[in-house]
């Protein structure tokens, strides 16, 4: 079982090309406080990054990667002191402008979907901004190798078929590969569940809960898989998931029944079976405890999002 890949199936509803233009200065663009994650990618020039209060601002170049985690406001433009417009005002302006290549600076912005009515099992180990400066993607081969593509296919959308769907599956493949570049520079005792899947043991454990999120697992059933002690296993897992077993099982479990109740026909009943309850009140209970809705309000707000969120720009 891919545990990173698992999250991302059950939580993301999707992703969304923002704007792919070319900007000459003086530009600056802003992008509004929203709940997505958004990326950047510089395919010619230069920019600055700006992205909360106190964070400094980034110089980006061409080549360079930025994913904004937690759906912050944030800026880019040629000059921190440069004036700002909605993202969308700009792009319009600047459709029927043609630009000196010499000064001129192109980029690739899209989003990331996901579900987040509590606290996102990845986005939460993340920082605010994961910046990647063009040496480091492009030492990377499978990531370096990904922005050329990703420009390629952008320089031919309005021409080559299927670009659009190319493009979708390439920001999917994207997100992954800059999450792993970051978890990559990482301790092994930090960022949560994501670095303990490099333990041995805490990562089979992990394994084996999104395998079978239904079974009766319980700290000492867990332990036993591992060959642990109770009282080991229980420490080890803390200590490098940040939260207690039995905890990450339900919060996995309630992740993984969001996704039923917005994607599937199945009864609330059917989805506590296939999550794990054998009772459906306390199902219900301790859905509603996790998301603030009943298990029946939550598909009603959340069904067909998947389909509405995609393009949705």
């Amino acid at each position: 079982m891919d545990v990173l890949a698992d999250v991302l199936a059950v939580t993301r509803f999707g992703n969304t090309t923002l704007c792919q233009t070319e900007f000459s200065p003086p530009w600056g663009i802003q992008f509004e406080a929203a709940r997505r994650a958004t990326f950047h990618i510089v395919s010619r020039g230069s920019c600055w990054l700006i992205s909360g209060k106190d964070a400094e601002p980034i110089h980006m170049v061409q080549g360079d990667v930025a994913l904004v985690v937690h759906g912050e406001g944030h800026i880019l433009a040629d000059h921190p002191d440069t004036p700002v417009q909605h993202y969308l005002v700009a792009v319009k302006k600047v459709c029927s402008v043609e630009a000196a290549e010499s000064t001129s600076t192109v980029i690739f912005c899209g989003a990331y979907h996901f579900e987040q009515d509590g606290a996102h099992p990845l986005l939460s180990l993340l920082p605010s901004v994961i910046y990647l400066p063009a040496d480091q993607s492009q030492s990377d081969d499978s990531l370096g190798l990904l922005v050329r593509m990703l420009m390629r296919e952008r320089c031919q959308s309005e021409t080559a078929p299927g670009s659009s769907a190319i493009i979708s599956r390439l920001s999917d493949v994207l997100f992954v590969l800059v999450v792993r570049a970051w978890l990559a520079k990482q301790p092994e005792c930090c960022a949560g569940w994501l670095g303990a899947l490099r333990d041995p043991h805490i990562g089979k454990i992990l394994s084996l809960v999104h395998a079978s999120p239904q079974q009766s697992w319980s700290v000492d059933s867990l332990a036993k898989e591992v060959s642990m002690s109770r009282a080991a296993f229980a420490k080890r897992f803390s200590t490098l998931v940040g939260i207690a077993p039995l905890t990450y099982v339900r919060r996995w479990r309630m992740d993984l029944a969001a996704r039923l109740l917005r994607e599937s026909n199945l009864s609330v009943a059917q989805v506590a079976e296939q999550v794990g309850y054998e009772s459906e009140t306390t199902f219900s209970k301790t859905f509603r405890q996790s998301r603030g809705y009943s298990p029946g309000h939550y598909r009603t707000q959340h069904k067909g999002l998947v389909d509405g969120v995609i393009g949705a720009e």
